[in-house]
Order: C-alpha cells, then sequence, then structure tokens
C-alpha cells in the first residue's frame, strides 16, 4: 500500500497490537478494558436505574450518559482534573456514536451510565473509549443492534495510513476517527479534522473501516471468552 516507514515499523494498514478485556470492574453492571498499542481505556456501565432528576426523563425511551475523561497521569505532562473543553466534547461525539446500537426505547424513563478513563493516551484515546464503551454495553446485557467498532485513519504526507500513534499524529495532515456498525454497515461517528482532497477523505474512511471491522472481531471474541470461560466454571 505504501513505502512510508513508520516509527513502530507497521505497514500503513496494520493497527498497533490490541488488547480487550470484558468484566473487569465487578461492581459494574458491564465493564471493559481495551488497549490499541499504548493507549488505554476502562469503561463501565451502570444502568439500566431510574433517571433522576425526573424533569431529565423521557417517557418513550432511555437516556445515555458517557462521561469521558482523562487520568491526570494518562500523559507525560500531567492533565488537570475536571471536565474540560475536549472532554465534553468526546463524551458528546462518544454519546452520538453509541446510541444507534441501542434499543434505548426498551428502558422508558431509564438512564444507562457509561464512565470513560483513559489509563494511558498515546493517541486514539475517543476511538478506545468508544470501543471500550461498546464492549462494556454488551456485557452489561443491554440489548444492542450492533456492536460499535471505531478506529482512526490520516494522511502522512502521500499515504494513507490506519491508526495513528501519537509522534505520527502530530505529523499528520489529517485525524479521522470512524465509528461503525458492520453488521447494518452504518457509520455512527465520522469527525474530520485536517485539510484533504475529497478523493483521500473517501480513501481515510475506507481504511478507518476496515479498522472498524478488525476491532469489532476483537470485541466479539473478548466477549465470547468471556461467557465462555463463565460456562466452564
Amino acid at each position: 500500500m505504501t513505502k512510508l516507514k513508520r516509527k513502530d515499523n507497521r505497514k500503513a494498514d496494520v493497527i498497533r497490537p490490541i488488547s480487550i478485556q470484558v468484566g473487569v470492574i465487578p461492581n459494574a453492571n458491564g465493564s471493559a478494558m481495551v488497549s490499541i498499542g499504548r493507549t488505554t481505556a476502562i469503561a463501565a456501565v451502570y444502568g439500566p436505574r431510574e433517571l433522576h432528576p425526573r424533569r431529565l426523563q423521557i417517557a418513550n425511551k432511555g437516556v445515555l450518559r458517557t462521561i469521558y475523561s482523562m487520568l491526570p497521569f494518562s500523559v507525560d505532562e500531567r492533565i488537570r482534573p475536571g471536565p474540560s473543553r475536549r472532554s465534553s466534547e468526546i463524551c458528546k461525539v462518544t454519546r452520538q456514536a453509541l446510541e444507534p446500537a441501542l434499543y434505548l426505547e426498551e428502558f422508558p424513563k431509564a438512564t444507562i451510565d457509561v464512565y470513560i478513563n483513559i489509563l494511558q493516551a498515546d493517541a486514539g484515546t475517543r476511538t478506545a473509549g468508544i470501543n471500550a464503551a461498546s464492549a462494556a454495553l454488551a456485557d452489561a446485557g443491554i440489548p444492542m443492534r450492533d456492536l460499535v467498532g471505531s478506529m482512526a485513519a490520516g494522511k502522512i504526507g502521500d499515504d494513507i495510513v490506519l491508526d495513528l500513534e501519537g509522534k505520527e499524529e502530530e505529523e499528520t495532515d489529517c485525524d479521522l476517527p470512524v465509528a461503525y456498525m458492520p453488521n447494518s454497515k452504518k457509520i455512527t461517528l465520522l469527525q474530520f479534522d485536517g485539510d484533504m482532497p475529497p478523493a483521500d477523505v473517501k480513501k481515510v474512511v475506507k481504511l478507518a473501516i476496515k479498522g472498524c471491522e478488525i476491532m469489532y472481531e476483537k470485541q466479539k471474541e473478548a466477549l465470547r471468552d468471556k461467557w465462555v470461560g463463565a460456562q466452564k466454571k
């Protein structure tokens, strides 16, 4: 695909090593931890449960709430604790990426809360968070139309590359995170940061979807391993 020499010697269309564990937080209704290279996200699901205050309830469907944060020690330079403009934006796009996969109409007046913490960051934190949240929702037994896989792709020079790591993200002409439901072939998140010709945008999206499909299979494998292990016990 390319002769670009990446900093970690990956080919352009290769994702960093992926690790997914589900059921990692016993007190949560569902949970998952996802590592993509040196980026690690952990998600915990609580609910469905009655939404308070009641004025926030919706009579004919439930509410998904996503709370995203990067822990102070997740990057080299300590992050100031508490909400930020960036974390608020990621909370919003994460919720929008996950909502199409959920049967929220089955939980009127209820809330499903998803807490996402980034334990270590080396680019791709929002996509790692979405992947962890999707697996955690499935682990919680929340009815879903499909799992949501998420991955970013970008362009460095003339080369289209998948799953940018930290230094590459600084060099890229664009960074394009995608969230995708493979069964329905529906994109639930598409963000574009940069400047590219339309033809290149199509190539980047196509490669990002390939990454989403790989992540989707890893999510299914992790969930299957947990439930097969539980049955053996």
